[in-house]
């Protein structure tokens, strides 16, 4: 699962790639998104993050912005956070959730997304404030990060929890 503050834009798009590159791969199993804040619940993503999903042949994708429930920790194997305010929100909230019902039953490993590009720590910049470059620019990163991730999922190097 991807996560944002708002799931509108960085983390759609992550979800949107991450089903595009996952279509015929059996051996990984749900993918989501959602966002650490209500800002956006119910509503579709950024027209932005659409047209350069678009942009980029993938056309099958659809969303409706949630916030992160505290059952994602035991539904999903991985958390990915785009930055690291995103990152020490679920990090607190997985940490607390592992105090009331203990750490065997929150599965879900919390990483930095961009600790799978190459540079440990690198963060997807948020684009929402900005133009249409910045999208294509979190695309970019988010295409080469979502790659690795599998790669490195799949080969055995990031065993979950």
């Amino acid at each position: 699962m991807a996560s944002t503050t708002a799931a509108g834009g960085r983390s759609t798009m992550a979800e949107g790639i991450f089903r595009s590159l996952t279509k015929s791969n059996p051996r990984l199993g749900k993918i989501d998104s959602a966002g650490t804040s209500s800002y956006n619940n119910g509503s579709g993503p950024d027209s932005r993050t659409m047209a350069i999903l678009e942009k980029n042949s993938i056309l099958d994708y659809e969303h409706e912005a949630r916030q992160v429930h505290t059952s994602d920790f035991t539904e999903f194997d991985y958390i990915l956070a785009m930055d690291r305010d995103n990152l020490h929100s679920l990090q607190t909230i997985h940490r607390r959730l592992a105090k009331r019902v203990g750490t065997d039953a929150t599965r879900a490993k919390v990483m930095l997304f961009g600790d799978f590009g190459g540079e440990m720590g690198e963060e997807v910049g948020d684009p929402y404030y900005g133009a249409i470059d910045g999208f294509e620019i979190a695309f970019q990163q988010l295409t080469n990060f979502s790659k690795k991730f599998i790669s490195k999922v799949l080969e055995g190097q990031i065993p979950s929890k």
